[in-house]
């Protein structure tokens, strides 16, 4: 018989607005025995049937919701809907139809609580967070090959927020070989490494695609700075778009060879152009500063400073740094690119950092982009969580 979760008077509502997490404060009990994973039904107080969801024991999230619907099984079939439901819906937007290089599935956002799954072209990669999704490993691996066609599912459950949830770090092939090397990949033209065995994430940053092809529609003619820089995707993006030169500071050397090898991957760009730095970024800037440099576009992706809103404070001080560094360093008229993807730093919150960087930098700056994760990686309206990315354009001057 399944468990029920019995929630505190008044908690419902919540669920009732069709938001899949279940903090531990929520919780009056749990009638009947469920391990981590496990389906339980979901009730009010009053016991009210709300839907079906997973139950970590272990989790300040006690449980995450699968189903708003109280008589839907959760089931082998229940993950092959899911799956197939979020494969068609990026197949029916006309920039993603036939796409090769995407995110097939975005957690809650699809439905599918702790669940992420990217295609690199025949490999999917599955990153698995939850205690539920973990259950449920077998079944959402199947329904991938299904739903994709793919020869090859790669798990890369090695994200430090499973601890959370009480598992351990996972990381192997699921179905197919392990690819002997990374994979290569085409985005606008470009031939880009997606390392799925060993690199960030799932092996690239997938959800910085149209913001890529934006930084190169605004790169005619300019001298750019290209912090933390990873595999270089911004910076040969820029090369592509008219660059007259671009730096490149990331402080890890296997990215900086990545970078390398993208770079050698496309001969019609003028190597010339680029040079790559070894560098912390916040020294590199205020020593680019003191050797009176300038440029006319920065890009500034940084790492996640704040993994929750708790860390929010902390990370505030960071961002407003590496911003004030950057506007300082723009030519009049220039352009500042800076991101955060800090889940605990809110879009507003952002602006305000980096209007305070402005601020403090003593120049005017004006919005004229506001930027966001590409359409594979969308954001249920229910679940604000889900819009972890968050970017800004700004003109100085």
């Amino acid at each position: 018989m399944t468990a029920q979760l019995v929630l505190e008077p008044g908690r419902e509502r919540s669920v009732m607005h069709r938001h899949p997490w279940l903090f531990a404060g929520s919780v009056a009990r749990l009638s009947g025995r469920a391990r981590p994973g496990d389906t339980v039904q979901v009730v009010s107080d009053r016991g009210q049937p709300l839907g079906r969801a997973a139950w970590s024991p272990h989790s300040q999230i006690r449980a995450r919701m699968w189903s708003f619907d109280a008589d839907e099984s959760i089931d082998d079939a229940f993950f092959k809907r899911r799956v197939a439901q979020a494969v068609a819906r990026r197949e029916a937007l006309p920039g993603l139809r036939g796409a090769r290089a995407l995110r097939l599935i975005h957690a809650e956002s699809d439905g599918l609580p702790g669940v992420v799954a990217d295609r690199y072209g025949d490999t999917v990669v599955l990153q698995l967070t939850s205690a539920g999704a973990e259950k449920w490993r077998e079944a959402i691996t199947g329904a991938l090959r299904l739903a994709t066609g793919c020869a090859r599912v790669y798990e890369r459950s090695d994200s430090e927020v499973r601890t959370l949830e009480g598992l351990e770090p996972r990381s192997g092939p699921l179905l197919g070989e392990a690819p002997e090397g990374p994979v290569v990949i085409d985005e606008h033209g470009l031939r880009l490494e997606a390392d799925v065995v060993a690199g960030h994430k799932t092996g690239f940053y997938l959800d910085q695609r149209d913001n890529r092809w934006l930084a190169r529609s605004l790169a005619a003619g300019r001298r750019v700075l290209n912090c933390f820089c990873y595999s270089g995707a911004f910076s040969l993006n820029v090369l592509a778009g008219g660059a007259t030169e671009v730096i490149s500071i990331d402080s890890s050397a296997p990215a900086l060879e990545a970078a390398r090898r993208n770079l050698a991957l496309n001969p019609e760009l003028t190597a010339g152009r680029a040079s790559w730095r070894g560098a912390d970024v916040f020294e590199a800037l205020r020593q680019l500063r003191s050797a009176g440099e300038r440029f006319d576009l920065v890009i500034l992706d940084p790492p996640k400073f704040a993994p929750s809103s708790a860390m929010a404070s902390r990370a505030a001080r960071a961002y407003k740094d590496i911003n004030l560094l950057g506007l300082r360093l723009l030519n009049p008229g220039g352009l500042l690119m800076t991101y955060s993807c800090s889940g605990g730093v809110g879009a507003e919150l952002f602006r305000k950092i980096v209007a305070g960087a402005a601020v403090d930098a003593g120049v005017d700056a004006r919005v004229t982009h506001r930027l966001a994760a590409a359409p594979d990686h969308p954001v249920a309206l229910a679940f604000p969580e889900g819009e972890y990315l968050k970017g800004l354009v700004c003109q100085v001057g």
